[in-house]
């Protein structure tokens, strides 16, 4: 019976803080992590502040958490495109397109986890989220290579720059005032799944003195 109490204790537990979880999401997606307060968390989920505290010390890892979710999410998404069939240079462009589609989808979300200025904690995930990014981008490119699509190189770093120019190229349409996604979607996917493509497949110049 004592086990049965401790089992159905811990399930309302987890429970409790998954919903705490996706009410933060929810908030991030709004206005960022900016908008992210412990009080607005409870206040939604109607429990007390104090409920909140205790399973997230901070406003902080709160944040982190929600972090987490989120780019836990997206590179699951990009690992399973590397894992899928057809050639290197096919899923190279659909994980770029993925990664880009699904950020526009979720624009404040995307921003907020791209750009947006954040407590140093939750900036520190950032770098694990894009090297988890960067290594499914790796395996595609790697796998490129051992097929003969793509010329000899350092697949980790090229993984690694996939993912730099993805940020990057994203940050500016994503901005809460950018209106550069106003004629559509499309020309920016094509554009970067082509750069990236054209970044890895790229042979090499012949080098010699004239």
């Amino acid at each position: 019976m004592a086990y049965r109490k401790t089992a159905r204790t811990e399930a309302r537990k987890a429970a409790t803080r998954r919903h705490l979880v996706e009410v933060a999401r929810a908030v991030v997606a709004e206005g960022g992590f900016q908008d992210l307060q412990i009080a607005t968390v409870a206040g939604i989920a109607g429990v007390a502040v104090g409920t909140v505290y205790r399973y997230f010390p901070s406003k902080a890892d709160l944040g982190v958490e929600v972090f987490r979710r989120v780019c836990d999410r997206e590179v699951e998404v990009a690992s399973e495109i590397a894992r899928a069939e057809g050639s290197a240079a096919e899923r190279l462009q659909a994980a770029a397109r993925a990664v880009a589609s699904r950020a526009v989808a979720g624009r404040k979300t995307a921003y907020a986890l791209i750009a947006e200025p954040v407590h140093p904690a939750i900036d520190a995930e950032r770098l694990v989220y894009r090297r988890a990014l960067a290594g499914a981008f790796e395996a595609i490119v790697a796998d490129g290579i051992t097929r003969g699509e793509f010329p000899e190189q350092n697949a980790e770093v090229a993984g690694a720059c996939v993912v730099g120019a993805l940020m990057e190229a994203l940050v500016s349409p994503l901005a809460p005032d950018s209106d550069k996604l106003a004629g559509g979607v499309e020309p920016l996917l094509t554009a970067l799944a082509g750069f990236c493509l054209a970044a890895v497949a790229a042979r090499p110049a012949a080098s010699g003195r004239a």
